[in-house]
């Protein structure tokens, strides 16, 4: 039922309702009127024969009365008259004419009571009234009861009963009451057309703007009112076609910039409202991300926070995460749930083994049985997510499901996961270019061992570090021998070869967990962490041993060069690693003033002399 029909129903119900009510309120008053109004004649009649007695008594003519009585019962409305004597009045006079005795037991109860009573008799046809009245003793009155009657003050004397005939008044008060409910009806029938008149157009409306109203929460802001309406209603049409209007256009172009912004979004909603605020929401989590990983100090740092978003925003409990140096072609696991890599060890020399890293797509286990064929984990489904940093770095997500069901879950995930990378692109760029300047400002152009700086900053971090565990350093400084009379004679590229040919053979002769320095033009430093006095010089052996065995052109010649070689001991030679290195120069100055060409241990009295 539309909402004109309701109105229009609640307008009728109300004004039948009123009308109900006016003409129930007006029948009763009459019906109560009409009675009272035959009550009032009855108790004036009463008096009219209790005066006519009286009056017949007084003058001796009792024995007319009959007359009296026929007259008074042709009264106009009086359809039946009768008196009655009391037992006391028939005792002192007689009992009077035959109608004079009670009629039934109305009579006899006020005849007992002295009170009066009425009784309504009606049917369909007609409508009477039966009142009957008592005499009583009264010495107070003229004249005096008591001076011609045997009895006290107060008894009953006699009753006068009467019948009236009320039909015409109930007749006429009932053809009032239908004129009056043919009016009501006149009314409510005028009321509900000028009602329907002037409420449907607006109903109209209403029922269109519902109509525009259902569609917009589905996404639909095109439908318009088009019913022509005057007055202001049609200002009120022509503004909510324009809100509508407006609404089409800004959600229109607010979901497309959002989904500018979150361009792999996945977010599918009826409301557009609903399904902007669920973007805006993923936004703000994004925009946080983001701005958090800005403040953090290395990509390190900014991987952690991923992993964290993994676990406690996607609920994702089996993963690993993975760095590919696309220069080298190495894979590297940085983080993993597992106890061991999931991927087969082929992956890891050879990032292009990895199916992800090799075709840069989004690879899904249910998408072809065995797709990923590196893949160990047989057991259950995967996603693997590639994504690139730069030219350089790329990283790929691995996550794993005990089944479908849960792996369709994460990957409803994925494009918003890839919204947190895009976030996190930009910045970790900025981390990966810094640490490369950095490291580039901490190694040696043409070696590309660490330089000096490098050796400071890492002596202020360790030291504490090597005092409170105690770790034991052998530190070596090392000089080419008469390398000026290299640059002089035979200029700096061959100078160069000379200094590069000595760097390969330092790192080739360490192991991962000790550090080669080029500490000056021709002056490189080892530093050998927790090594024993005979490693130290077997690596200084082969040291001096491969190099001197190097053989380098120079033109039309080729020529060969030495090594003088300084060793010093932490803590057996000083209690920090500055001293032990200061006594390792000592040592390659001694090298140096006893002839070159030899390795030379430290010992306290070559300081001395030094």
């Amino acid at each position: 039922m539309n909402t004109n029909k309701k109105i229009l129903l609640i307008v009728a119900f109300m004004l039948i309702a009123l009308a109900a009510a006016t003409i129930i309120n007006i029948a009763l008053n009459f019906r109560s009127f009409s009675y009272k109004s035959a009550i009032e004649k009855s108790e004036i009649t009463a008096v009219m024969v209790r005066d006519g007695l009286t009056s017949h008594m007084v003058n001796g003519v009792m024995n007319k009365r009959k007359f009296f009585l026929k007259n008074i019962s042709n009264y106009d409305g009086v359809e039946a008259l009768w008196i009655v004597r009391s037992p006391a009045v028939i005792k002192q006079y007689g009992p009077g004419l035959i109608r004079e005795k009670p009629k039934d037991k109305i009579d006899n109860k006020v005849l007992q009571t002295g009170k009066m009573e009425k009784l309504i008799t009606e049917n369909s046809d007609i409508a009477k009234l039966r009142v009957s009245i008592p005499y009583t003793a009264n010495s107070f009155d003229t004249p005096d009861c008591l001076s011609c009657h045997n009895v006290q003050e107060g008894d009953v004397l006699g009753v006068i009963s009467m019948e009236f005939d009320i039909s015409h008044t109930r007749n006429h008060g009932m053809l009032t009451i239908f004129k009056i409910f043919a009016l009501n009806v006149i009314f409510i029938i005028i009321a509900l057309f000028l009602t329907n008149h002037f409420f449907k157009p607006y109903m109209r409306i209403f029922s269109d703007l519902t109509d525009m109203i259902t569609h917009a929460n589905s996404g639909d802001f095109s439908h318009r009112i088009t019913r022509k309406i005057s007055g202001d209603g049609a200002e009120v049409v022509s503004q909510i076609n324009q809100l509508f209007t407006n609404m089409q256009d800004t959600f229109g172009e607010l979901k497309s910039n959002l989904t500018t912004f979150v361009s792999r979004s996945n977010f599918s909603c009826s409301d557009p409202l609903e399904e902007s605020k669920t973007i805006i929401h993923e936004l703000s989590d994004v925009y946080k991300f983001k701005k958090t990983i800005e403040l953090d100090p290395n990509k390190d740092a900014i991987y952690e926070r991923v992993y964290y978003i993994l676990k406690e925003k996607f609920g994702i409990t089996r993963f690993s995460f993975f760095e590919v140096n696309k220069s080298t072609k190495e894979r590297t696991l940085l983080y993993s749930t597992e106890d061991e890599n999931f991927c087969m060890h082929n992956t890891m020399a050879n990032a292009l083994e990895c199916r992800a890293v090799r075709t840069d797509v989004d690879v899904i286990s249910t998408d072809f049985s065995d797709l990923c064929q590196n893949c160990k984990s047989k057991e259950s489904e995967y996603t693997c997510i590639p994504f690139n940093i730069n030219k350089d770095v790329s990283i790929v997500i691995s996550i794993l499901s005990e089944d479908k069901n849960k792996l369709d879950v994460v990957n409803k995930h994925i494009s918003t996961i890839k919204s947190y990378l895009d976030a996190m692109k930009p910045v970790l760029e900025s981390r990966i270019l810094m640490e490369k300047l950095r490291d580039s400002s901490l190694r040696d152009g043409l070696t590309g061992l660490y330089n000096r700086r490098f050796l400071e900053e890492y002596i202020d971090q360790e030291q504490a570090h090597i005092l409170r565990e105690k770790i034991n350093y052998d530190i070596m400084m090392i000089d080419i021998d008469f390398f000026k009379l290299v640059n002089d004679n035979y200029g700096h590229d061959i100078g160069d070869s000379v200094i590069k040919a000595l760097s390969n053979i330092l790192q080739a002769s360490i192991r991962d967990s000790d550090m080669a320095i080029r500490y000056g033009g021709e002056e490189f430093l080892i530093l050998l962490r927790r090594t024993t006095s005979e490693a130290t010089m077997k690596i200084a052996s082969n040291i001096h041993s491969a190099f001197k065995q190097q053989k380098f052109a120079a033109g039309n010649e080729t020529i060969e060069k030495t090594l003088s070689i300084g060793i010093a001991r932490l803590p057996e030679d000083g209690d920090s690693i500055w001293k032990v290195i200061k006594y390792a120069d000592t040592a390659l100055y001694s090298a140096k003033n006893t002839g070159r060409d030899k390795i030379v241990e430290f010992t306290s009295d070559m300081f001395e002399e030094y």
